[in-house]
């Protein structure tokens, strides 16, 4: 005998995935009522939507740490979705783990975006940047363009959205970030990290707020 789906599990799934009410319900009974399991139909048939993606709040995700084989370096980082169900799906955990992975690399990030540089660092790597230009004895107009070329390649350097993904360099982790995203259905963001590195001291959490 086929499940026979309430109401109140029919609102849930629509709830966590936006798909429609009969395609929910439709779910629900395909699966025998394995919640889970029909948020998967859902999403295999491209039905699984959220409304109003960009609009709503990420404040569901997981906290994951990361110690480094040899003991000398830990990560601690939060990554936010929307729903707990995104949250407890085999992607969303996985791209948390990388990203841990990628922090505790060489590429150490110290900021999560670029907005957090303090304008005190850029203005010094701006002014070491156009002494190097001229050096060159290039025109005006050229200098500029080298300037930018190497503010920008010290943020890509620094900043760990903009940082090309340690697995695959062909990609930054924002583009990860969105292809997860993109997969799941939800908003995905980088909450929050801290990078401890063994010997050394002066290690803060670096999150969304900080420069801001």
């Amino acid at each position: 005998m086929s499940h026979s789906p309430s109401a109140a599990e029919v609102k849930k799934l629509r709830d966590v995935t936006g798909a429609g009410m009969m395609d929910c319900k439709r779910a629900l009974i395909e699966s025998d009522g394995d919640f889970d399991r029909a948020g998967e139909l859902l999403r295999e048939k491209g039905l699984a939507s959220v409304a109003k993606r960009a609009g709503r709040s990420a404040n569901q995700g997981l906290i994951d740490a990361y110690v480094h084989f040899n003991n000398t370096v830990g990560v601690l980082v939060e990554v936010n979705c929307e729903t707990d169900f995104v949250a407890k799906t085999d992607d969303f955990q996985r791209l948390v783990k990388d990203i841990a992975l990628h922090i505790a690399s060489p590429s150490a990030p110290r900021f999560l975006a670029r907005e957090q540089v303090p304008q005190s660092e850029l203005d010094q790597e701006r002014h070491i940047a156009e002494v190097q230009a001229k050096e060159t004895g290039k025109p005006e107009n050229i200098i500029g363009k080298i300037v930018e070329g190497k503010i920008n390649a010290y943020l890509k350097d620094i900043v760990l959205l903009e940082q090309p993904y340690v697995k695959d360099d062909s990609k930054t982790v924002q583009q990860l970030l969105d292809e997860v995203s993109a997969k799941v259905g939800e908003r995905i963001a980088v909450r929050r990290f801290t990078r401890f590195k063994l010997g050394e001291s002066g290690d803060e959490e670096v999150s969304e707020t900080d420069g801001a």
